[in-house]
């Protein structure tokens, strides 16, 4: 990979020693359920029940309930010098508001979140409670407006603000992929080979990061961006070959609406997944009711879609010698969507 800005595996590995000092390790959880229903769909002949095995990366055991912890505590150890009593300020659906106000507690940080009115209550809740300062904005008419992005350069010109990007930066991207990074290691460590990889993909900031990590590891691994089917920008982009934009998405997934992937992303995106498939937001509450049913997992609509993803994959599609491993992004989802998803049928 020469393209400048693509960011290398070891930054990933320098991003570790960063999170470490913060974090613990996100554990990779085996699902028996889900091999037991892929054996069902796929036969025997597609290995599940004998050597396959499917693995769960659940990342709403991190303190803010997401993986976007990990590229904000990446970036505020990045920037930290550069900050110094400056306030940092970002745009995020929710999620990144969070981690990036996690990051500035532990380094002393004064943050400023621009939000849009939408936000998951629960996402706003958990911002505030590390002290960030939230900004909101007009979600509905921002494609016509760009008052987010108005907002954002407003803040930075008026109160001296360092900009942080929610996934187009080089230090996120490798601070998300310290995740990919414990994936790997852990299924060495267990002499598991992988087949395949489902990992959520809204600007790219989490897939491009385990994406690097997962092919390092396992370069024959099929990697496989999801995305919601009324924001599937990236999918669009692989056809076209470039980076398509969409003005207007649409889904109950409120963390994979970003308008188009980030330009530090695409390169690796494009580069080093297979290929991306969608999921309808019916399919998505499904899987969150699935997930909570089988393990007692409580999934925000951005994580399960994963698993609406590989439910819906044929038996040709998941052929293969490896294990499966998906991404559940983060739990944070308030109490009527969630409860809403457990009545699907």
């Amino acid at each position: 990979m020469s393209h400048p800005h693509i960011t290398t595996i070891d930054q990933l590995t320098t991003a570790t020693a960063v999170i470490r000092q913060h974090l613990s390790e996100v554990p990779l959880l085996r699902s028996y359920a889900l091999e037991q229903v892929l054996a069902q769909a796929c036969g025997q002949d597609s290995g599940f029940g004998s050597h396959r095995r499917v693995w769960l990366k659940d990342y709403g055991w991190t303190p803010v309930g997401s993986f976007k912890v990990m590229g904000a505590l990446n970036w505020m150890h990045t920037h930290a010098d550069r900050i110094g009593n400056r306030p940092v300020v970002a745009h995020s659906s929710g999620n990144f508001a969070s981690g990036l106000s996690y990051a500035g507690m532990r380094y002393g940080k004064k943050v400023i979140v621009v939000m849009p009115d939408t936000a998951p209550q629960i996402k706003v809740r958990l911002t505030e409670s590390f002290g960030a300062e939230i900004r909101t904005y007009d979600l509905a008419n921002d494609h016509k407006t760009g008052i987010r992005d108005r907002m954002v350069e407003q803040i930075i010109a008026e109160e001296n603000g360092v900009p942080a990007h929610p996934y187009d930066d080089p230090a996120v991207i490798a601070g998300n992929g310290v995740g990919g990074l414990e994936i790997s290691e852990t299924l060495i460590s267990h002499g598991r080979p992988l087949s395949h990889f489902f990992c959520a993909i809204s600007g790219g900031g989490l897939m491009s990061g385990h994406a690097i990590a997962i092919q390092h590891a396992f370069p024959d691994a099929r990697i496989i961006g999801v995305e919601p089917e009324g924001a599937n920008d990236f999918q669009q982009s692989l056809l076209a070959g470039q980076r398509i934009r969409i003005d207007r998405p649409k889904s109950i997934c409120d963390g994979l609406l970003s308008y188009d992937v980030g330009q530090h992303n695409w390169p690796i995106l494009s580069t080093l997944l297979s290929h991306a498939v969608s999921a309808s937001d019916l399919e998505t509450q499904r899987a969150i009711r699935w997930l909570y049913q089988h393990h007692g997992v409580r999934s925000e609509p951005s994580g399960a879609i994963t698993l609406a993803a590989l439910l819906k994959q044929s038996q040709e599609e998941l052929r293969g010698d490896g294990d499966i491993a998906i991404v559940i992004s983060g739990r944070n989802v308030d109490d009527p969507l969630f409860a809403e998803a457990l009545q699907v049928q």
